[in-house]
């Protein structure tokens, strides 16, 4: 989008805007609300500011969620992996900025998958590779078995994913619904 559309159509950041806060704030209470770990709205906050804003720089949300929530919560020792797992993830979000309709919602749900898979690997990697020798063996056995503690974790955020990125998905088409029902500026091409 063009500073001229944020300006003309300040809904749209204001959204995305709202949704990282929520995925800040969703990071901050989720123990003590009962939520499951690795539940998040890190990829929802991801596709609505890649789909809304449609600028080449929304792929920082994931990056800026995760940032402000691990200086609260306090970082750990493979910030290095979440943190770029999460800018990858925020990049991925960058190609579903020009779909529309079921093809949106297809690729909220690709985005779920394949977000997810990601952040398991990359990350259950990063437990392993920093932690070799201390919590799990140094050799392939111990990466395998990084991996298969992680597998509790992975389907907490695949069934999370899978749930809440294709009902974001159609409240963005809601957004642009409204806004040719409206009269309002037409929908911009991806940047």
């Amino acid at each position: 989008m063009e500073a001229r559309d944020l300006l003309t159509r300040w809904w749209r950041p204001a959204i995305a805007v709202a949704f990282v806060a929520l995925a800040i704030v969703f990071r901050l209470v989720r123990e003590e609300i009962g939520a499951p770990p690795n539940l998040e709205l890190v990829t929802s906050a991801a596709f609505v500011a890649a789909v809304l804003v449609r600028h080449r720089l929304a792929f920082l949300a994931p990056l800026v969620v995760a940032v402000v929530s691990d200086l609260t919560l306090g970082n750990t020792s493979i910030a290095l992996f979440t943190w770029s797992a999460w800018l990858v993830v925020g990049l991925a979000a960058l190609l579903t900025r020009s779909t529309s309709g079921w093809g949106r919602v297809g690729a909220a749900a690709g985005l779920g998958v394949g977000g997810s898979l990601w952040f398991f690997f990359w990350t259950n990697f990063g437990v392993w590779f920093q932690g070799r020798g201390v919590w799990y063996p140094a050799g392939l056995d111990g990466l395998v078995a990084s991996y298969v503690a992680g597998l509790p974790f992975l389907r907490t955020m695949l069934v999370g994913n899978l749930v809440l990125l294709p009902v974001v998905a159609a409240g963005t088409l809601l957004v642009e619904r409204l806004e040719r029902s409206r009269g309002l500026v037409a929908v911009p091409q991806a940047a």
